[in-house]
């Protein structure tokens, strides 16, 4: 193995991610310091104002959030703030299970930069930097690269305790139909049927919520399922000590699967990429400016589409720091021009061809790292809904040499993220349905999802979903604010200064 890196970022990541998440360093006295400023900055910031939103008979909730990730606990904690409080948070895992970060992430640190505004949504004392500083001081924070994702797990649960938002844990939503009340979702609760009514749905279910792992046909179709993953799989890299692996891609994933791989014990990585080099550069970054991270949403269709056409026409690269964490091993090796790959499953190993050539290598086990496909068809809870929502092939044709057959299937949504009919009239209740997830990219400039969405995408979502709200119960509020109003001024306290027609 080689030594490693001179600049010890990523030896300095490595060791806090292997720290236990709840781990610390600060004085219980910093920390609890800390957290009577967290609630005393909430209630400074209003608080959690009582429910506006009248009760409507027949339902269970208000709102009901998909997802107790990252994005579904921001949500509803931005829900609550509104005084939209008749919610509940649902996540198909267990506890310490949620999202992505003691999972399928692999990555040493979070790839946003350390300062961007997070779940905080403009409170500081709630942000990651106040929390970080609280338990390893301002010092530790200034010299830190980047986020240790395990330390991005631990403040995430704390942040969930700290605004008080519970999550319905073990609880997947299993499909949704239209009912005269709103929308009836059928869940499974610890694996038991129960259906629930909500007025509004939010899907904050990550990457994997647009679709799923996108497995290329010479993968999925030569290997037996025990031969091969996505690199977003669970996967046991313990059991693969002394294999030989293949990835194919070769983005920051398929980097971080061949990372831990080797860290393991893997005897062996081949990388396998199909272009001649590795992308180097982020195209995607230059959206990446606060007026088009706020206002990319109102461009036109066309200029929309040619703009993420050309940014989306090859997948963004890998970062330095997943590259150097698997380029120290002489046993990691990157093949590039990789074209037309053929697996072959032997008794000694999965055999290779590229280009129709044996190429002498034989494997173990072949990690999958191609990224996402967008197919809002293949997830089970949106099977009744999916056929009457707009994607933007229904809505947009691109000129000659624009075509793109991935951003067709992202779905049409409004600028309040709700899914919307692709034939006028016939589904008024996907205009309830909100969809904050990676697929919204094409129509919102980004995936709200990420970090770096939140700022600007959970106002603009709660704010939709706040509008509907109040226009659908119109009346209601109509009587209500032109109804009877208790007297804030008593008679008595200025009856006797009224004048009287005396001279003073």
């Amino acid at each position: 193995m080689k030594p490693e890196s001179a600049s010890g970022t990523t030896a300095q990541l490595q060791g806090r991610a292997d720290a236990r998440p709840d781990a610390h360093d600060g004085a219980p006295d910093a920390i609890a310091a800390h957290q009577r400023a967290a609630a005393r900055a909430i209630a400074a910031h209003g608080g959690y104002p009582e429910s506006w939103v009248p009760p409507r008979a027949g339902t269970d909730h208000d709102v009901v959030v998909v997802g107790g990730g990252q994005s579904g606990v921001a949500i509803a904690f931005a829900l609550r703030r509104a005084g939209i409080a008749r919610i509940s948070v649902i996540d198909a895992a267990a506890e310490g299970e949620e999202g992505i970060w003691r999972g399928t992430a692999r990555m040493n640190a979070l790839r946003s930069p350390k300062a961007l505004p997070g779940p905080e949504l403009g409170i500081p004392e709630l942000a990651f930097r106040s929390w970080y500083e609280a338990r390893h001081g301002e010092a530790a924070w200034d010299a830190l690269p980047a986020i240790p994702r395990l330390d991005w797990a631990a403040y995430l649960d704390w942040f969930r305790e700290t605004v008080g938002v519970t999550v319905r844990f073990g609880t997947r939503l299993e499909g949704i139909e239209p009912v005269a009340q709103g929308l009836r979702l059928r869940l499974g609760i610890e694996g038991r049927p129960a259906n629930e009514v909500c007025r509004k749905l939010v899907l904050a279910t990550g990457f994997a919520g647009s679709g799923g792992g996108a497995v290329p046909a010479f993968v999925r179709e030569a290997l037996p399922a025990h031969l091969h993953a996505h690199a977003e799989a669970p996967i046991d890299f313990a059991a693969l000590r002394g294999r030989r692996l293949a990835i194919f891609g070769a983005a920051s994933s398929a980097f971080d699967a061949a990372a831990v791989a080797l860290e393991h014990g893997a005897a062996r990585v081949h990388m396998f990429c199909r272009h001649a080099d590795l992308e180097r550069h982020s195209l995607m970054r230059m959206l990446y400016y606060p007026g088009s991270v706020e206002h990319f949403r109102l461009l036109p269709d066309a200029r929309r589409w040619r703009i993420m056409n050309a940014l989306c026409r090859r997948a963004q690269g890998p970062v330095p720091d997943a590259v150097r964490r698997a380029v120290r091993y002489e046993t990691f090796h990157l093949h590039f021009d990789a074209r037309d790959p053929a697996l072959e499953p032997r008794k000694d190993g999965v055999w290779l061809r590229l280009a129709g050539r044996d190429t002498g290598l034989a494997f173990d086990f072949v990690v999958a790292g191609t990224g996402y496909a967008t197919d809002l068809a293949a997830r089970p809870e949106l099977a009744d809904v999916v056929p009457d929502l707009a994607l933007w092939g229904d809505r947009y044709v691109p000129p000659p040499g624009e075509e793109n057959a991935e951003l067709a299937h992202h779905p049409y949504l409004t600028p309040g993220f709700a899914f919307t009919e692709k034939v006028p009239g016939t589904a008024p209740h996907l205009a309830d349905i909100h969809f904050f997830g990676a697929a919204a990219q094409l129509g919102n400039g980004r995936n709200p999802g990420e970090v770096s969405g939140f700022r600007h995408g959970i106002p603009q979502l709660v704010s939709a979903i706040g509008a509907d709200l109040f226009a659908a119960d119109a009346d209601r509020h109509e009587a209500r604010i032109l109804g009877p109003v208790a007297p804030i001024l008593d008679e008595a306290l200025y009856r006797d200064r009224v004048w009287d027609g005396r001279t003073a």
